[in-house]
């Protein structure tokens, strides 16, 4: 049953939404792990600042991902 709405809510994720939020966060989950373990065998001190500045955007993007899912989760209703 459709529901109507005068105004769409702003706290709807759809299906679309969680499956691109999902796909993000996979992606950059893998970039994290990969950077970080490659980071360990690094010697050079400026490639690994440029691994180390990468890890942190990656933590950066993971954790706006869950934030995004908790402030839209059924607990804010």
């Amino acid at each position: 049953m459709p529901l109507n709405y005068e105004e769409v809510p702003n706290n709807i994720l759809t299906g679309k939404d969680l499956d691109y939020l999902s796909d993000m966060f996979e992606w950059n989950y893998g970039a994290y792990k990969k950077t970080t373990n490659d980071e360990k065998n690094i010697v050079d001190q400026d490639l690994k600042m440029v691994f180390d500045e990468s890890v942190q955007a990656f933590d950066n993007n993971l954790n706006n991902i869950l934030k995004i899912l908790e402030s839209r989760g059924p607990s804010n209703e």
